[in-house]
């Protein structure tokens, strides 16, 4: 059972943790959550200090050791040791490496195991200092849940005048889901501005704010779609599946006893349809499409991947319910011919960003459903394909003849709504076509047919189709070895079988 943050907190500063690091960008959060701390333990002292202001909080002795970081540490010396107190360090972290401040902070961690003083750091990423890590206690402060964005949203609307409608709030509640406070207090005070209270006209706005995020973080891609189930032919066995994970996301389903669905794989030879699924499944969904470069969490600092997987996760989390599209994973976790992941020398973060990531998919509990597409598979490593990870993993293989068909009308229909082409002659002549290559198939006849203008006919297509080499001729073995992979039951198939 996971224990609530307001008691580890508690926890820590009784049992004389002597140096503490909240990892979090909402100071104003911290400062309150540790004031609250502060009473609760027995009316403790808290005291701030920043570079620029100084010390603050402590009658007498504003401002001391403004711009001067060493200074800082020695703020609690003056302080009677029966009256405990909390210092909070704003920006502290920029001075880790000096290394007088990092001595002074081990010595400081010695001298304040004896007496229940505790130093607070705050800052949403620190490289510690090896020589710290026996004396740094780490604490998540996780962005605000759906219980404290209500109370603080309803305090808002109280305060305004206009209280908020329970079915209201929830709603609104729920939009605002992984903002941070301060997000929240600002989207709040724009909507009371323009419309002097909160209400339903507010939901637009917070979607526009986490778009707006999605972009800031340079992470993640936010995708508009407008593909459907429909734009697809074929993979009728994944599409089922997919309507029924899609009702998984209900109340209903809560009630039922169901889990929030988790994700799927989709592996298969290049132009089969796997980031095509993808968009479809987020606009059928009505939800959200955020893609995930995995080549943009590998930094190059030391420690920056993780940060910015940390990053990632939050950022995709205050999007849901959103679809987090992971393209080609294969080459961003693939193993390398060295066994390395991606064949990167990099002392193991590769590794540790997997992990994180593995971890999360397996633990996670917000509506984050993870839509991950591979088109080589065996670079992908074991950790990633075992049970637990994705709810279901489906090979996209080159469609059958009558996916041939329905690709091809599908195409035309798109491009020359009333064509009445025989198709039978072309779908029997373009056997190992990808539907990527059947599409361009299409756009190669029209192209030939305009030309001359005219409207295309079955003599275009073929003529258009002989000019293609599939994939299937060019990468044979590989789509073989694909094959034998996914027959032994490690994939399920995304087409049923012929009748």
């Amino acid at each position: 059972m996971e224990v609530p943050l307001a008691d580890q907190l508690d926890l820590l500063i009784r049992s004389r943790t002597p140096i503490l690091w909240i990892r979090s960008l909402e100071e104003e959060r911290v400062e309150m959550l540790l004031e609250r701390a502060a009473e609760r333990l027995g009316g403790r002292r808290l005291f701030r200090w920043d570079f620029i202001g100084g010390l603050r909080g402590a009658p007498g002795r504003e401002g001391e050791a403004s711009r001067n970081p060493m200074a800082a540490l020695d703020l609690l010396g003056p302080v009677p040791e029966e009256q405990g107190a909390i210092l909070l360090l704003k920006d502290f972290h920029r001075y880790g490496d000096d290394a007088g401040i990092c001595r002074r902070l081990r010595n400081l961690a010695a001298e304040l195991r004896q007496c229940p003083h505790t130093l607070v750091i705050t800052a949403p990423q620190w490289r510690l200092p090896a020589e710290l890590e026996d004396s740094v206690a780490v604490l998540e402060l996780p962005l605000p849940d759906g219980n404290e964005i209500a109370r603080l949203l309803a305090s808002i609307a109280a305060a305004s005048g206009e209280p908020l409608e329970p079915a209201v709030l929830a709603e609104l509640a729920g939009a605002c889901h992984g903002l941070s406070e301060q997000r929240v207090r600002q989207l709040a005070a724009r909507a009371l501005a323009q419309r002097g209270r909160l209400g339903e006209a507010d939901l637009a706005e917070v979607l526009e704010e986490k778009r707006q995020a999605i972009a800031r973080s340079e992470l993640l891609e936010y995708c508009p779609s407008e593909a459907s189930p429909a734009d697809i032919g074929g993979l009728e066995a994944l599409k089922h599946w997919l309507e029924q994970r899609h009702r998984a996301f209900s109340e209903e389903a809560r009630r039922y006893g169901l889990p929030l669905p988790r994700g799927v794989l989709l592996v298969g030879p290049q132009g089969t349809g796997k980031s095509l699924t993808a968009k479809a499944i987020a606009h059928s969904w009505g939800m959200p499409l955020l893609r995930l470069d995995v080549g943009r969490l590998f930094a190059g600092l030391v420690g920056a991947s993780e940060a910015r997987t940390r990053e990632m996760i939050q950022r995709a989390e205050a999007m849901a319910p959103c679809v987090l599209w992971i393209d080609e994973i294969d080459k961003g976790f693939g193993l390398g011919v060295g066994g390395g992941s991606d064949g990167r020398s990099d002392g193991g973060t590769s590794q540790r960003v997997l992990a994180s990531v593995l971890t999360w998919m397996a633990e996670k509990s917000s509506a984050v459903f993870v839509v991950a597409t591979a088109n080589a598979v065996e670079r992908l490593p074991a950790e990633l394909l075992r049970k637990g990870r994705f709810d279901e993993i489906f090979l996209l293989e080159l469609p059958s003849p009558a996916e041939r068909g329905a690709i091809l009308d599908l195409q035309l229909r798109r491009r020359r709504p009333a064509h009445r082409i025989g198709l039978q002659v072309l779908v029997d002549r373009t056997e190992g076509f990808s539907g990527a290559e059947l599409e361009q198939t299409v756009i190669e006849a029209m192209h030939l047919a305009f030309a001359e203008g005219r409207e295309p006919g079955e003599a275009d297509l073929i003529a258009a189709a002989s000019q293609v080499v599939p994939l299937s001729r060019t990468a044979r073995e590989q789509l073989e070895a694909l094959r034998q992979w996914a027959s032994s039951g490690r994939a399920r198939p995304a087409s049923p079988p012929p009748a």
